[in-house]
């Protein structure tokens, strides 16, 4: 397991225990009690480290490399993944993945941003950084969810669309918008969840959902801390200053009314025990669907427009 640079007294004690054990296996376990200390003092650091952490900490959780992605939540909570492939316009987008499932035998459509674990799948998936052509799958998968009357989930986890110049010359903007609108007016229940990094456009442009969750350990903004901290002091040096004034965090956007809820992850993030925070997801998204399916196809658009016309303050001059 990789260790963030706040979790190394963490580290240093775990592998402190797992040489004790191993001594101990060969002498009779006479080093129990001392285990036993060592490991009660460390659930009591790991408990004093993780429910403390700043905004700048919960984005390292956030792009914890041993996190669960789309494709892991899939296996865990859904039966009967169909992955679905392509825009019908230019290309397959690996950063987007999509296609019906069933969760407990319910159909459902879901969709989210997919990245990778080493160097070769990191390249294939594009980092989660999805092209025009990602979105535009999106848009189809969801069309023929609304077709099939199906409810759609969508995970996030990206640091923003691809900004090259060829996804810009093949309408990101345009793709993005399009899904915007698309989204506010879809007839099916809709339910969004940030699993990981939530990032600008990138993000939203899958994620309108009715209802919008985000994970403990997770951001969503306009802008990275790099990207602000560049912009405002012309060098990331600030990026911890810039995540504590961004209020990018789960609770932040709880208290902020932007998003419905957190979904909590156990002690240590969603890596530490990816089966336990699935199931958490699995209720929240069921809880959800069912509390939207009772509503009609034109209060569904009703209660959409509203949520995202709410979010936010402005005072007429």
């Amino acid at each position: 397991m990789q260790y963030l640079d706040f979790e190394q007294p963490i580290a240093d004690l775990e592998k402190k225990i797992e040489e004790l054990e191993n001594l101990s296996s060969v002498s009779d376990g006479v080093l129990n009690k001392e285990i036993a200390g060592l490991k009660k003092k460390a659930d009591s650091l790991r408990e004093n480290i993780f429910t403390n952490l700043t905004r700048w900490q919960r984005v390292q959780m956030a792009r914890h490399p041993d996190r669960p992605y789309t494709l892991d939540y899939i296996e865990l909570i859904t039966t009967d993944f169909v992955e679905l492939h392509g825009d019908r316009f230019h290309a397959d987008d690996k950063a987007i993945v999509g296609g019906f499932a069933r969760i407990d035998g319910d159909p459902v459509m879901i969709i989210g941003h997919q990245k990778g674990r080493d160097t070769a799948s990191r390249k294939y998936r594009n980092f989660g950084m999805a092209n025009p052509e990602g979105y535009r799958k999106a848009y189809r998968l969801m069309k023929l969810a609304e077709k099939f009357n199906v409810p759609i989930i969508t995970l996030l986890d990206t640091p923003g669309a691809y900004p090259g110049l060829e996804a810009e010359e093949r309408g990101q903007a345009e793709a993005i918008a399009r899904n915007l609108k698309m989204m506010a007016m879809l007839k099916v229940p809709f339910v969004t969840v940030v699993i990981g990094e939530g990032a600008s456009g990138g993000a939203i442009g899958i994620g309108m959902g009715n209802e919008v969750y985000m994970l403990e350990n997770t951001w969503y903004s306009v802008i990275s801390p790099e990207s602000c901290s560049s912009i405002l002091w012309k060098t990331w040096d600030y990026k911890e200053q810039a995540a504590s004034v961004l209020k990018l965090t789960a609770k932040d956007l709880e208290e902020l009314k932007v998003i419905d809820g957190v979904i909590p992850e156990p002690l240590g993030g969603a890596h530490r025990d990816p089966k336990a925070t699935a199931l958490a997801l699995k209720k929240q998204l069921q809880e959800s669907i069912k509390r939207l399916k009772k509503l009609k196809p034109e209060k569904l658009i009703d209660q959409r427009i509203q949520k995202y016309s709410s979010i936010g303050a402005y005072k007429k001059g």
